[in-house]
């Protein structure tokens, strides 16, 4: 036990440093040139260092924060152009063995009602949303599982690659969220084709985290910060991560985060494929989700979006339904490139939707059509593409597409594409409409080469052929 524990101190240096950290930020210059300097480092699309980052995070000149959102514009426009990766959650179920403040399906809240969605549960869920038009989910489970024990997830997955609807649409790209795993766990995931597995950190302060973690596994701080390089050492090298805005000060958890790619990318030689950036939400039962100890201004987290953006100008960052579809539209223009859209937070919520059973409260009530319509309106190609992991296109190998631009070659025809399978099967006449204007648009911006590849592929889907994608 004495040496488990001094592996894990030991390991906890080399990923959080707390004095690094604090250090950094007591000492960030406010230097206008100094924060110009940095911007345009930025804006040669390699990243900054963690002192780079605190810099920005002391930006509040009110001319300087219009820069740093146009950097990340810039730097959005450069590697993702106008393309904006479309999911919804599929939560199978709300059970949970932790005692988290700030969540409603923490153990002890009896206000919530408990609910474990059979297989032909999930196949009525995933049918719901793939007779809407989704094809990627992002799979949730509270921590705790029926008698089936982890099984229970494994058999979950098969359920949802199963079902099809008329069209022959079907979910092709299932993300999980689950609970930290053992490697030979995360090996069990793996081989059932998971797309992304995600996990939140919540917050990276220890002080923070043991206050409102009261009891359970996810209590433990570092079984949970060092759950991704379990999914590497397992093979999964497509993770997400992601910080609880609202529980500790933004600045020191986005420098923690940083701190953890680092760490990642120093190891495995590849850091997260997503972070998501959630604010704390009300939570039903939870007082400390009405009064977040550390609450986040909507500037401040418009401020948080941009930074992550240059900061790590390849990794995705994901935008969920929390927030109101004002704002959530300004955090496009800012980076963000995956958002959810129709969701619902309670298992089952697709078919009846039960509010005492959702783990948080939604900020964007609208349909995945209406979501579509708006986005697209605003200049932007839902894309609701998978052909990357499914051709192998991850870790490493994605990067080295990434980083010299080449993935573009791909994304922008598969996005088409895929926008197009939308378009035929599932939009509204007035979504289609404003649809096929955007991607007339889009694809007219195009190099000739790609243009030409996104017409041909277009074509085909336009005359019945489904999942076209290079």
């Amino acid at each position: 036990m004495d040496l488990f524990k001094t592996y894990f101190e030991k390991n906890m240096t080399a990923i959080i440093d707390d004095k690094k950290i604090l250090q950094e930020l007591e000492n960030a210059s406010k230097d206008q040139a100094k924060v110009k300097e940095v911007l345009a480092k930025g804006r040669e699309l390699k990243g900054l260092s963690l002192s780079e980052v605190a810099v920005l995070s002391n930006i509040n000149d009110p001319d300087l924060v219009q820069e740093l959102f146009e950097t990340a514009n810039h730097v959005k426009e450069e590697i993702y152009g106008n393309r904006l990766v479309i999911f919804a959650p599929l939560y199978i179920s709300n059970l949970c063995s932790n005692e988290c403040s700030y969540c409603a399906f923490r153990a002890g809240n009896q206000a919530i009602n408990r609910r474990v969605l059979t297989q032909e549960e999930i196949a009525e869920e995933t049918r719901i949303l793939v007779e809407s038009g989704h094809k990627r989910v992002l799979m949730v489970a509270g921590e705790a599982y029926p008698k089936q024990g982890f099984d229970y997830v494994l058999d979950s997955i098969d359920t949802i690659y199963s079902v099809q609807d008329e069209h022959g649409g079907s979910i092709r790209r299932i993300n999980v969220n689950v609970a930290p795993l053992t490697v030979d766990e995360f090996k069990q995931l793996k081989d059932k084709k998971i797309g992304t597995y995600q996990i939140f950190q919540e917050t990276y302060h220890r002080e923070v985290y043991s206050k409102v973690h009261l009891r359970g596994k996810k209590a433990d701080f570092d079984w949970r910060v060092t759950a991704i390089d379990r999914a590497m050492e397992a093979g999964i090298d497509d993770c997400g991560v992601g910080v609880l805005f609202g529980l500790a000060e933004w600045k020191y958890e986005i420098l923690a985060l940083m701190q953890h790619i680092y760490y990642l990318e120093d190891k495995f030689g590849v850091g997260p494929h997503t972070i998501s950036v959630p604010r704390m939400e009300f939570a039903t039962g939870s007082d400390i989700s009405e009064h977040p100890p550390a609450e986040v201004s909507d500037e401040d987290f418009l401020k948080i979006v941009a930074i992550l953006r240059i900061a790590v100008p390849y990794t995705g960052i994901i935008m969920s339904t929390r927030e109101g579809p004002q704002l959530r539209g300004r955090t496009l223009d800012l980076g963000v490139s995956q958002i959810s859209a129709g969701s619902r937070t309670n298992p089952g919520g697709y078919a009846v939707d039960h509010e005492d059973m959702s783990q948080f409260s939604l900020g964007d009530h609208r349909s995945l059509d209406e979501v579509i319509r708006d986005i697209a309106q605003k200049g932007y190609i839902p894309s609701f593409c998978t052909g990357c992991y499914r051709l192998g296109r991850t870790g490493e190998d994605f990067m080295d597409l990434a980083k010299p631009g080449l993935i573009k070659q791909h994304c922008g025809p598969n996005a088409a594409s895929s926008f197009m399978e939308f378009l035929r099967d599932y939009a509204s006449p007035e979504t289609k409409k404003v649809g096929m204007e955007a991607m007339e648009k889009f694809i007219s911006e195009m190099s000739l080469k790609d243009a030409d590849t996104s017409r041909k592929m277009v074509d085909k889907v336009m005359h019945g052929k489904n999942d076209i994608y290079i």
